[in-house]
């Protein structure tokens, strides 16, 4: 893929050119908590966003997407906003760059990525990585990595209609090989944490059910655990008890109440499988996966038939621990594996879900991976 990222920059703009990579991201556990300011636990993976760019001395952008067989031009004032969707992205990046005092001109580039579009592994975030660091590299703007990842979030807010909270982006900059990271999303501290689990494997199965965030429920969520925070008189959900959930039940929605009693109940849970990854514990990992699923599924209401469907078959299987991945609504499950088990699992599902909705989920093996970079 890199090889052609940089022949097609090469036919198209002669010259050479700049190589940068950002990942896509999975998230063990800690779904929906990073807008409510709780924590996170995600990692870079060997799914990438590859780029060549070079700066071209003008206030044009001239971008070729090969996934898409397209090319969009456009300058950097705000009324430029390209035609094309997936170049929103792009020109967000620019404009949040600029806002923020950056000194950016023209450049042309390239890209592609074997990051799945719509599969809850973040294709977006890893696009909007990419071109952050790529820029902030190629005119010495000195933006440090948090701000890069704010960057990417802002881009998503005021670019492309997602309310998003900061993990994903976070993930994408920050990655680390071989290490998952548990960030705190009000403090925007963070910790890696070594993760290659003896005998298991972690595995993804899409669905291949699309999602797409914009214009989704995903900010009806959002919103619905403003409202509750806000009736907790709290900045965010992070920190509030079932108690203080429970105090107040009678003044809010039935639906608020369950958006809230999953995010509360999800903290805890991110929290446990820290413990229990240093101990070692991945029984309990698992557990805490199968109950994040079925929260989202049962009280967010962010999962559909086929993802329930996957998550059953993970269990009556013996897989250690399953859980759909991503903002819902489609996309992946991600799954703790043993060893021994895993071909097993692997048959089973693919044939049982063909046999219910008429086509086999796609299975991505996953490797703990850097975050975004210059080749």
């Amino acid at each position: 893929m890199r090889e052609k990222v940089y022949n097609k920059f090469v036919e198209l703009f002669s010259g050479e050119a700049t190589m940068f990579a950002a990942p896509g991201r999975i998230n063990l556990i800690g779904e929906h908590t990073d807008y409510n300011g709780g924590f996170v636990f995600p990692g870079a993976i060997d799914k990438e966003m590859v780029a060549a760019i070079r700066l071209n001395g003008t206030d044009k952008v001239r971008v070729y997407a090969l996934d898409m067989n397209q090319e969009s031009i456009f300058g950097l004032e705000e009324e430029d906003k390209p035609a094309e969707t997936w170049a929103h992205y792009i020109f967000g990046v620019c404009r949040e760059i600029i806002k923020r005092g950056g000194k950016i001109g023209g450049f042309d580039a390239t890209f592609a990525g074997n990051v799945p579009l719509g599969a809850g592994m973040s294709s977006s975030a890893a696009l909007e990585s990419l071109f952050a660091t790529a820029l902030n590299d190629l005119f010495n703007l000195g933006i440090d990595k948090f701000e890069l990842a704010r960057i990417g979030q802002a881009t998503e807010h005021n670019y492309c209609g997602v309310k998003c909270g900061i993990m994903d982006q976070f993930a994408s900059i920050f990655g680390k090989e071989g290490c998952l990271m548990r960030l705190d999303c009000r403090s925007m501290e963070f910790e890696y944490f070594p993760f290659s689990p003896k005998g298991y494997k972690l595995l993804l199965l899409d669905s291949k059910v699309k999602h797409a965030l914009v214009g989704s429920p995903y900010n009806d969520r959002r919103e619905s655990c403003e409202r509750v925070a806000a009736k907790l008189g709290r900045e965010f959900l992070r920190g509030a008890s079932m108690q203080s959930l429970e105090d107040i039940k009678g003044e809010i929605s039935e639906e608020d109440y369950k958006r809230a009693y999953y995010v509360i109940g999800e903290e805890a849970r991110v929290l446990s499988v820290c413990d229990a990854l240093q101990k070692g514990d991945y029984e309990q990992v698992g557990r805490d996966m199968y109950a994040t699923h079925w929260g989202l599924s049962k009280d967010y209401e962010v999962s559909c038939e086929e993802l329930d469907f996957l998550v059953n078959v993970a269990q009556e299987a013996g897989v250690t621990g399953s859980r759909l991945m991503g903002g819902g609504f489609g996309g992946c499950t991600i799954n703790l594996v043993k060893e021994e088990l895993y071909d097993h699992f692997i048959g089973t599902a693919l044939s049982r879900f063909k046999d219910q909705f008429g086509h086999e989920p796609k299975v991505y093996d996953v490797v703990i991976s850097p975050g975004a970079r210059r080749l």
